[in-house]
């Protein structure tokens, strides 16, 4: 169960500043200039039959949302093959790490509150982090050596993925201690998690390098702290009510548990094999103490493009305001819980898209991403593990079109 939660998806293009046309307020229906792309509802059926007809995928379906309207609507294959439960519309599908832009902005909307500030040391909230050791080499007998980090781990850190925590996906001595450890136990709570988090070393000197890592949990639990609520009922209240997600969260009643969308496992051979259902819901069905800040939640389709187009709308959607358009923007530019599109596609291989956009995934090959300069947002429901990309590369083609130059904003 480990490892699938700490998969982590894709290949993430360098995070820069970005530009943002100007835009309108939310819902007045005005725009500064006409999209570039237009999308066409038979080449994105097309592309999800094809999909499930090659075998790369049980069932999809896809949602994408342009000059405030809805431009596409499409469902292809099962959501539970075995079980003949075609893959609709009001299907739940498990996010992963597209958990993480959620956390993000909950955090945020405490940093416009001057809760804290991104420079601050983390250890001024936790102090569990307070004397990190970093991994520094081996001694002559090949033992792994460490040494007391050169500065603190900020908040801005946790944000970008610069602070050094391990995810589990190196072969390093750090990363054997941080699986010891288990700091992301289902049966852990956040504080535990911290707790635990706190003795593992880190795999390099805060600001050194970027990794994704287990740094988006630690946002929730310092989204916890200093909320003083549980960090799901925080964002229920504050995020998925006010944006009338309903249905998504950590955990999932019974009643909605024949909605949830079967997991696939894709053998050595190809062939996809149904993940038994108590194990692939061990996230979801209430069982566990553990709410992840960087994987977790599940969302219909609809809920999670709520979520996209409030970021689209620079943090608000329809009346409600949940982050200011400056919040959002910094957000982006820095790489807060965000990978941002620096270049346009070079060649036929790379991804279709926009410079600016700006996008997560998840480990069972899910996909969402933001695009100012077509006025456009875009939610991909699959599941299927591992993580598989080529899906995003077809799914993208078939929204922009082969030939989608990815134009500058500017």
């Amino acid at each position: 169960m480990l490892k699938s939660v700490l998969a982590v998806a894709g290949v993430v293009w360098l995070l820069s500043p970005v530009h943002y046309r100007s835009r309108a307020a939310p819902g007045d229906g005005a725009r500064s200039s006409d999209p570039v792309v237009s999308i066409n509802k038979a080449r994105i059926d097309q592309a999800l039959a094809s999909m499930v007809a090659s075998g790369r995928i049980v069932g999809a379906s896809a949602l994408v949302w342009q000059g405030g309207k809805e431009r596409y609507f499409g469902a292809a294959g099962f959501a539970d093959r075995e079980a003949k439960r075609p893959m609709t519309r009001d299907a739940l599908a498990q996010i992963y790490s597209m958990t993480k832009p959620v956390t993000g902005v909950a955090l945020m909307m405490l940093w416009e509150e001057g809760k804290f500030r991104l420079d601050d040391p983390l250890s001024k909230y936790l102090p569990e982090f307070a004397n990190m050791q970093v991994l520094s080499g081996r001694d002559a007998s090949g033992k792994a050596t460490y040494r007391a980090t050169s500065r603190q781990i900020t908040v801005r850190d946790i944000m970008r993925h610069t602070a050094g925590f391990s995810y589990a996906k190196r072969t390093t001595a750090a990363d054997s201690l941080f699986v010891a450890a288990a700091p992301l136990d289902l049966n852990n709570d956040l504080k535990e998690f911290g707790r635990r988090l706190g003795t593992v070393p880190l795999l390099f000197e805060p600001g050194a390098e970027w990794s994704c890592s287990v740094a988006v949990d630690v946002q929730a639990l310092l989204v916890e702290h200093l909320a003083g609520v549980p960090f799901a009922w925080y964002v229920k209240s504050r995020i998925l009510d006010p944006l009338h997600m309903t249905e998504t969260g950590w955990t999932q009643p019974a009643e909605r548990m024949p909605r949830v969308a079967a997991m696939y496992r894709r053998g050595s051979g190809g062939t996809l094999t149904h993940v038994p259902d108590a194990e692939a819901r061990a996230m979801i069905d209430g069982t566990h103490r553990m709410t992840m800040g960087g994987a977790g939640l599940a969302a219909p389709i609809d809920d999670y493009m709520r979520f996209a187009r409030m970021l689209l709308g620079g943090g608000v959607l329809d009346t409600v305001r949940i982050l200011k358009p400056s919040t959002v923007k910094l957000m982006v530019g820095f790489g807060f819980d965000f990978a941002v599109r620096k270049t346009p596609p070079r060649d036929s291989a790379e991804n279709r898209g926009a410079v600016g956009e700006f996008f997560w995934d998840g480990a069972a090959s899910t996909l969402f991403w933001v695009d100012p300069l077509n006025d456009l947002a875009a939610v991909f429901f699959v599941q299927v593990m591992p993580f598989d990309g080529s899906l995003h590369h077809d799914f993208r083609k078939a929204v922009y079109g082969a030939n989608y130059p990815g134009q500058d904003s500017q």
